[in-house]
């Protein structure tokens, strides 16, 4: 019998195959882009998550090596992600920062789990109005959590949930910084038009052309914003608050090893937020490789395995957590800019993070100058993208049932959390699906005659739709005794045990009365089901006694 662990087969071992110098340097240029990407939004996550800065940047350096050298993806970036703002946040404020480590630990054991066990294509189950309905949830509360730091807001320490938010910042409105504000939002401004700036054909592109236009127009948005940002508030002297007024200095060296307090008492207290994080991960991270799928042209791209991922990103959040780091996913912006920067392996992830790497290494320093009202504006903007607010213009062309299931994801996820969101999308969403299934079952009569009576079944007939059988059973009650019941199962394609059932009721009560039933034409999976149930034997063993007796 071969070992689960024999389908442990990373993505990287047949990228390498056939690998050239072209290919080198198109994965060396996409990975200095990404990395270069990646440096304000692994501490501006980590920062909106209740963390230091650094936790960010070596979840974003070690994770990102480990899931793109061990994942089940071509070009998928991993790090810390905009959706688990809101879930750590919530974490570190009931349970602490040292049992965030443990439980996101404990996620990456189950996370590996998942994939060693090829449960991946689970993911895909999760319909994608719950899907929509939660991402564009965090969205709203990632904006929210960065209001404080956007309006420079005096507050010492922010609730967790969605009301008492909302009371803070009402509360301490008084005391916004327009220098703060000014920065957050000419940040905002400036991430929208840069793209914009330089599209072919735009003025600007027009007016200035040439080498130096071409070679601006290639630096990330949120990099010239931090960047310039940054020196403009240094420049002025400007009354913001920066990471050096918070956090103090950024270590400049590679962080230390250390082993969390690890106790089963501890994993048992920390079951939900493991699940959470898990949850979290795996959607998010299958998700973003399938719009990885979706957006590759290179001919060297092969689409994802998603149980070989599962598999990565859990080593990678079993292996952060002893460095200080925070949960870490696939993250749509990253491996969307990865993408577009010509990746054509997982080595330009891997360079990613070792460019991420030497930045912090060489430039620590430098970071303690920058705004948290900039950081605010790159994660507002973040926040405005990473929603599908269109979908919800999109409502009124779809049924009650997915209306009801992503408003109701919605809310829950922004005035609860995402889990309690999930767990009540998940059952109304088996609800929904087991009263529409139900629907579709119909008895349709065809002749009902003093000697017979015959129906025909369309479609499933399980437990959420057995109530339509009673009608054939009250029929055989008020008709006269020896009557004869034909089933016409032709168009009848799934049964259940509850449905066999109920099949069963219906046959004492005919034999009750004197009464034969047939059931024709049965597909193969009822068939099957009656047959080795022993209802069909039991079924042709009162047909050959009333043949006999006749």
């Amino acid at each position: 019998m071969t070992s689960p662990l024999a389908r442990f087969h990373p993505r990287l071992l047949d990228a390498l195959r056939g690998y050239n110098r072209e290919r080198l340097a198109k994965d060396v240029g996409s990975g200095l882009t990404v990395g270069i990407v990646a440096l304000p939004l692994a501490m501006a996550f980590a920062i909106a998550s209740g963390l230091k800065p650094e936790a960010g940047l070596w979840t974003a350096i070690i994770a990102g090596f480990i899931i793109s050298a061990l994942g089940g993806t071509t070009a998928q970036i991993g790090g810390p992600a905009g959706a688990f703002i809101v879930i750590v946040y919530g974490i570190v404020e009931r349970y602490g920062v040292a049992n965030l480590l443990i439980a996101t630990a404990c996620a990456g054991v189950l996370l590996f789990a998942l994939g060693l066990f090829k449960l991946g294509t689970l993911v895909r189950y999760v319909p994608v109005s719950i899907v929509i309905g939660f991402t564009n949830g965090i969205a709203v509360l990632i904006a929210l959590s960065q209001v404080k730091d956007w309006l420079g807001l005096e507050i010492i320490h922010m609730p967790g949930d969605f009301f008492s938010q909302i009371k803070t910042i009402a509360t301490h409105i008084d005391t916004i910084n327009v220098y703060a504000l000014a920065l957050g939002s000419v940040c905002v401004l400036g991430l929208y038009i840069w793209p914009r700036v330089f599209v072919q054909g735009s003025p600007i592109i027009r007016l200035l052309e040439g080498r130096t236009v071409q070679t601006f127009a290639r630096v990330p948005g949120p990099i010239m914003a931090l960047t310039t940002l940054s020196m403009l508030a240094w420049a002025l002297d400007m009354p913001v608050e920066t990471l050096g007024s918070r956090f103090g200095s950024i270590p400049d060296g590679l962080p230390a090893f250390a082993l969390p307090d690890f106790s089963w008492e501890t994993v048992r207290l920390l079951v939900t937020p493991t699940l959470t994080i898990a949850l979290l991960g795996a959607i998010e991270s299958l998700l973003c490789a399938r719009v990885a799928d979706q957006l590759a042209s290179d001919p060297h791209y092969v689409k994802h395995d998603p149980n070989q991922e599962l598999m990565a990103q859990g080593i990678a959040n079993m292996v952060v957590p002893f460095f200080g780091g925070m949960p870490a996913t696939g993250t749509i912006a990253r491996t969307v800019t990865n993408i577009r920067s010509g990746a054509t392996s997982p080595v330009a992830g891997m360079v990613h993070a070792l460019v991420l790497a030497a930045v912090v290494l060489v430039a620590a320093p430098l970071a303690l100058y920058i705004p948290l009202a900039v950081l605010s504006g790159i994660l507002l903007f973040v926040a405005w993208n990473m929603g599908e607010w269109h979908e919800f213009v999109r409502l009124r062309q779809f049924s009650g049932h997915y209306r009801m299931l992503l408003l109701g994801t919605f809310f829950l996820t922004v005035v609860f959390d995402l889990t309690v969101a999930v767990e009540v999308g998940m059952v109304l969403a088996c609800v929904l699906f087991i009263r529409r299934m139900s629907s579709l079952f119909r008895v349709a009569p065809v002749a009902l005659g003093e000697d017979a009576l015959v129906y025909k079944l369309y479609g499933a007939l399980f437990f959420g739709a057995v109530a339509k059988i009673d009608p054939i059973v009250q029929a055989v009650e008020n008709h006269p005794r020896g009557v004869r019941v034909v089933l016409d199962a032709s168009q009848l394609i799934s049964l259940d045990a509850s449905g066999l059932d109920a099949l069963e009721q219906l046959l004492k009560a005919i034999v009750h009365r004197g009464g034969l039933l047939y059931i024709n034409d049965v597909n193969e999976q009822p068939r099957g089901l009656m047959e080795r149930s022993g209802f069909a034997a039991r079924l042709q063993g009162f047909q050959a006694a009333a043949a006999a007796a006749a």
